[in-house]
């Protein structure tokens, strides 16, 4: 019995001698990806700020050059008005000679002497040049500022949407596998992440309130200024922040078919459903909250879905490992839909709301 016992317990240490090294070989591997990742991280980050300090001194280079052309402008502009200042400054200095001499002819009594110099003088009427003289609107500095200003909003919308691109690239950034998707709320919470609306992309008949976070249909239209992202036929809006790696919000909703959905930012903002409408199209994926039932969309393809109903919706989104899902939300969270696809672009969070009076809003959940 000792021997078989002691053949077993050979067995044993021999799976835990292969476990031992199986695990140090792990743990050589984490560490040489630790050592991997601290060597990327630093040599990102330096060539990260060399081109951003490139851009910082492409900017003050373009900002002295504006500077420069202002001042040379107004130098130039201020020349040619002294010049004429003081040409005009010598007429009238001449044109005061002049008429007193005349004042001094016209008390003249020797009539010969009178009309023997009035001639000379009459050649003056109509030599001056103050009539010529047009003054325009001083406009072109204050179109200068306009072209500045432009510049930067332009540089701002670039900014904002290459932004989103570094920041999926910074997310991707992952040597384990994905983690598991959550299985509570307390779970959810911790991916949770707050979203506003963009007004820039509110069709004209939604209202945006509480701090952006809700908005609702209405019968009357907003007065939005002009702006390429405005969704002009659909009711629809997305939001501010663009949505990488792991989150997850939840959308409280009154009244009747609202769509919560996300979408790429490039999505048309004109057109038929198919162009442009929630779910219409391979840009974006849309869950329509009818007031007795819910269906999926994606590409113009419906997918109908059973489910408990609550006035909230759950998202959670792993843009990297290509899930979407959406969960009713009331005393528990029941699994309404799963999505497993490959995002290839930033997502924006965004709503449908296609009954007047009714309205979605973004939770806060911290």
């Amino acid at each position: 019995m000792r021997t078989e016992r002691q053949r077993e317990l050979e067995g044993s240490r021999q799976q835990i001698q292969q476990r031992i090294q199986d695990a140090e070989k792990d743990v050589k591997l984490l560490q040489q990806q630790l050592e991997a990742i601290h060597q990327s991280a630093d040599k990102t980050e330096e060539h990260s700020q060399k081109i951003f300090s490139q851009l910082i001194r492409l900017l003050q280079k373009r900002s002295s050059d504006v500077k420069q052309q202002i001042r040379s402008q107004q130098e130039a502009e201020g020349r040619r008005v002294k010049e004429l200042q003081e040409k005009l400054e010598q007429e009238v200095t001449e044109l005061k000679r002049k008429d007193a001499e005349l004042q001094q002819l016209s008390h003249t009594e020797d009539h010969s002497q009178f009309l023997h110099s009035c001639p000379s003088v009459a050649a003056l009427r109509g030599a001056t040049h103050s009539s010529s003289i047009q003054i325009r609107p001083l406009r072109h500095f204050e179109d200068v500022t306009a072209a500045v200003s432009e510049l930067r909003d332009k540089l701002q919308d670039i900014l904002r949407e290459e932004w989103a691109n570094i920041s999926l690239r910074v997310a991707e950034v992952d040597v384990l596998l994905s983690q598991p998707e959550p299985k509570s709320r307390a779970n959810f919470l911790k991916y949770s992440c707050e979203i506003t609306l963009d007004p820039n992309t509110a069709n004209r008949y939604l209202l945006l309130s509480e701090g952006n976070r809700k908005v609702t249909l209405i019968y009357d239209p907003q007065s939005y200024s002009d702006h390429p992202d405005r969704f002009t036929i659909w009711p629809q809006v997305l939001s501010r922040e663009s949505l990488t790696g792991r989150c997850y919000w939840e959308v409280e909703m009154r009244g009747r078919a609202v769509y919560v959905a996300v979408a790429y930012k490039n999505i048309s903002r004109a057109g038929s459903w198919i162009d442009c409408g929630f779910g219409g199209n391979d840009k974006s994926w849309a869950l329509d909250c009818s007031s007795d039932s819910y269906s999926f969309w994606h590409n113009n393809i419906s997918t109908s879905i059973s489910g408990p109903r609550a006035s909230r919706v759950g998202v959670y989104l792993d843009h990297r490992a290509g899930i979407l899902s959406f969960y009713s939300v009331s005393g528990t969270m029941t699994l309404l839909h799963r999505v497993q696809t490959t995002f290839t672009q930033p997502l924006w969070a965004g709503v449908y709301v296609s009954y007047s009076g009714s309205s979605a809003e973004f939770c806060q959940l911290k």
